[in-house]
């Protein structure tokens, strides 16, 4: 009988991702207390490297309108999750992976449920300037941008593996994913609406995430083999 779950032809156990994810959940959870409790090494930190990449903002125009269009047009989580839409619609379309395309779905609407859940929780104010040269709404902790480029990525890359991807195919997503997520933390934190733990944590979240995902759906599709069996 044929499995009821997807099977791409390079799925593999949930041994590597659970432990990846398990790997992930001390120091996220670590961070996500620290500056629930605000504890002053960190916070003094983050108020050193806020206040001198401001600086850098404020003294380079030029450079901080470019990062302005790649955080608001290229690297905008809304553009992220144009990108997770377009996985699901060649998912589904081509490959009629129905499962794997909710997989990926469930993943970001439980993402973006998350980010937003901890932002009202922890309720982090933003930085705040005599002279902004961006600005941003909602609580700051955890970055949205961050968080979301490092899902959507992380997804596109692992569909990618899952399918086979050619060697050049796979370094250039690969490069391109990288240059993303630490791209769009980067321009947050330079534009001065984030703090950089803030950053941190949507990487780390992000990544959490992502590994849960791959885990749970390698845990499911076995389930589903047996099953059919």
């Amino acid at each position: 009988m044929h499995s009821p779950v997807d099977s791409p032809p390079h799925a593999t156990g949930p041994g590597i991702a659970l432990r990846v994810a398990t790997g992930l959940a001390l120091p996220t959870v670590l961070l996500l207390v620290l500056v629930t409790v605000s504890w002053d090494p960190l916070m003094a930190l983050d108020g050193d490297i806020a206040r001198t990449t401001h600086r850098w903002a404020v003294d380079d125009p030029d450079l901080t309108q470019a990062f302005r269009i790649l955080t608001d047009w290229v690297w905008d989580p809304w553009a992220m999750r144009a990108l997770v839409t377009v996985a699901v619609l060649w998912l589904v379309l081509h490959h009629g992976a129905w499962w794997l395309a909710l997989w990926l779905t469930a993943t970001c609407v439980l993402g973006t449920l998350l980010q937003q859940g901890l932002k009202a929780a922890i309720d982090r104010e933003r930085p705040v300037w005599p002279d902004p040269v961006d600005s941003a709404h909602f609580a700051a902790f955890p970055s949205g941008h961050a968080m979301t480029a490092t899902v959507v990525c992380g997804l596109l890359l692992w569909v990618l593996r899952l399918y086979g991807a050619g060697r050049v195919l796979w370094r250039v997503a690969l490069t391109v994913s990288v240059v993303s997520v630490v791209g769009v933390g980067l321009t947050r934190i330079w534009l001065g609406v984030h703090w950089s733990t803030d950053v941190l944590g949507g990487w780390l979240l992000g990544a959490l995430a992502v590994a849960l995902a791959m885990a749970t759906y390698a845990r499911f599709r076995g389930a589903g083999e047996e099953r059919g069996q």
